[in-house]
């Protein structure tokens, strides 16, 4: 079977790239735009950052603000009529992975309405039209839900997320400003690099790698390791290298698919809204543990990426040993938690439902090492 690349259209990077957006919305002659967003960036005024160059355009608009940090079926449909209502004919999307994934699903649906039951999209649905066209402005750097096939919603009803993956999602225009992403604060971009450090790192180790996205994920992984800290304090640099290298390690996982770390910290954001940044890199290095044994040599890579000196004089368990302590290192050193009891309201006696759940996660076919319920429940117990 053929490998397969898919990215979006057109991506803009560097500081100040939103001024671009005036001109690809004239040039493709949109006419109004529903704006997905979150109250808190509309507090903040991060979104008035984009709104204020369509004013000054006379571009049309209306905002939907009613994304929450995990979107639900209820705040897709909320926006599925807030876009018919607003009379729209494409979507820009501010914020983090939410407002990127509640547009996706949004646009899915208006383009093809015989999927307006949201969770009809769980898994790879049958859609049969692109999405409404998507201008995706990260304000975090970590989920890469710009250049991605991929979104995650949340079925409160039942507790838990589901993953939809659909080439026709995919955004058309990118804009990757890390001017856009100076205001966050330091929990959130240590939650939300060690996401995109996840997705490179799961990427690079998946079952469908190969040459092309081991490059991509590689880059990533060596980008994301010398600029967190600095991201964390917000320096230039480290916003810039994190700006970059969340959207290197999204253009390859995009394509390859991911583990079961992201399967686990699916439940857990189902389960207890667990932020999905913090989930993953709470279980990363235990997961990363697990799978040690089908990588081969390329932990060796990876510790080499993080910057990990003698890797070559490293015997292979060494070299795997120094790339989860490289891992841990970074996570660490960016304040994240170090065990799931850290977490809020998790619970030691819901591990077994959440390894069901994590189990019949989509993501769960890419993890290298074929597992099982009961050793997933290992897992979350060691994490625990």
């Amino acid at each position: 079977m053929p490998n397969r690349m898919i990215l979006n259209q057109t991506s803009y990077f560097g500081p100040g790239a939103i001024s671009a957006i005036v001109d690809e919305i004239k040039g493709r002659g949109f006419r109004k735009a529903l704006v997905v967003t979150d109250k808190d960036l509309i507090k903040f005024h991060v979104a008035d950052k984009v709104t204020s160059l369509l004013d000054k355009a006379n571009l049309a608009y209306e905002i939907f603000s009613e994304v929450k940090a995990n979107p639900s079926v209820d705040v897709v449909k909320k926006g599925v009529a807030a876009f018919k209502s607003a009379g729209a004919d494409y979507l820009i999307a501010i914020g983090g992975g939410s407002p990127t994934d509640t547009s996706k699903a949004i646009g899915i649906i208006i383009n093809n309405p015989e999927f307006a039951d949201v969770v009809s999209l769980e898994g790879c649905a049958a859609t049969s039209k692109p999405c409404v066209p998507i201008i995706a402005i990260p304000t975090t750097a970590g989920t890469a839900a710009e250049v991605t096939i991929n979104y995650v919603i949340t079925d409160e009803q039942k507790k838990r997320k589901f993953v939809c993956v659909d080439p026709h999602d995919i955004p058309v225009i990118a804009v990757i400003d890390p001017e856009m992403m100076s205001s966050m604060p330091k929990g959130l971009t240590a939650a939300t690099g060690m996401d995109a450090l996840t997705h490179a790192i799961e990427g690079y180790i998946t079952k469908a790698a190969w040459e092309l996205t081991d490059m991509m994920h590689l880059k990533a992984i060596e980008i994301i390791s010398r600029s967190l800290r600095g991201a964390v304090n917000n320096t230039p640099e480290g916003r810039d290298g994190m700006a970059l290298g969340q959207y290197i390690a999204g253009m390859g996982f995009s394509n390859v698919g991911l583990g079961i770390v992201h399967s686990m910290a699916h439940s857990l954001g189902g389960f207890y809204n667990t932020p999905h940044g913090i989930a993953n890199a709470v279980l990363l290095p235990y997961v990363m543990e697990y799978n040690a044994p089908a990588t081969g040599e390329k932990y060796r890579e990876i510790a080499r990426a993080m910057g990990v000196a003698n890797v070559d004089a490293m015997s292979i368990e060494e070299a795997r040993k120094a790339a989860v302590d490289a891992v841990r290192k970074l996570s660490v050193d960016v304040g994240i938690p170090q065990k799931m009891r850290e977490l809020p309201s998790v619970k030691e006696e819901d591990l077994p439902a959440l390894a069901e759940m994590s189990f019949a996660d989509v993501c769960t076919g890419g993890n290298p090492r074929d597992t099982s319920v009961a050793e997933i429940l290992d897992i979350y117990r060691n994490a625990f």
